[in-house]
């Protein structure tokens, strides 16, 4: 497996040494001693979730505050996606930025999404299948939504289309307004 630091070195993009042959392929998808050895991570993942979106559904930025904060770790198993994280840990050097992958069944490559972060995706293909480890379980009282065009923040999504939105992901809060991680 091969961990590359991003733009904003706390989210790491991962990439599983793949097997194939005419058969098909092999990889493993998560290992905890080795995402502890290429992180420097020691995370416990305690909920696995897995959403299948259409083609240009966009779903975030959601995040969860303490006391129940969410690390996250994505992976698609079909499809593709534009996976973005924004840093939202005020006092960080890195507030307010974000940084963005293509993850897809075919690269297999997943993303580290640490807490402190919002999270969000858009579906580039029809029936993206989303997978991803929690480090803590869904507390909707602890849950937050960033909208996710706030100009503040100026992602660049691969896609000038309007997205479909959930009510909720519609109603998000501008990076102004939201309530933050606040750091010591």
């Amino acid at each position: 497996m091969k961990a590359t630091r991003l733009a904003i070195p706390d989210v790491i993009r991962l990439e599983p040494r793949v097997l194939g042959d005419d058969r098909g392929v092999f990889f493993e998808s998560f290992n905890q001693r080795l995402f502890r050895e290429l992180t420097g991570l020691d995370r416990q993942f305690v909920q696995d979730n897995h959403s299948v979106s259409a083609r240009g559904v966009l779903r975030g930025l959601h995040y969860q505050l303490p006391p129940n904060p969410q690390g996250k770790l994505v992976r698609v198993a079909r499809g593709e996606i534009f996976d973005v994280a924004v840093d939202i840990r005020r006092g960080s050097p890195t507030f307010g930025r974000w940084v963005g992958e293509t993850l897809s069944a075919e690269n297999h490559a997943q993303l580290w999404v640490p807490e402190g972060f919002a999270h969000g995706f858009l579906a580039l293909t029809e029936g993206a299948e989303v997978l991803y480890k929690t480090t803590d379980f869904y507390a909707p009282a602890s849950e937050r939504c960033i909208i996710w065009d706030d100009s503040e923040i100026g992602i660049v999504w691969p896609s000038s289309a309007t997205p479909r939105l959930s009510l909720k992901d519609a109603l998000g809060r501008r990076l102004a307004e939201a309530d933050v991680f606040e750091l010591a």
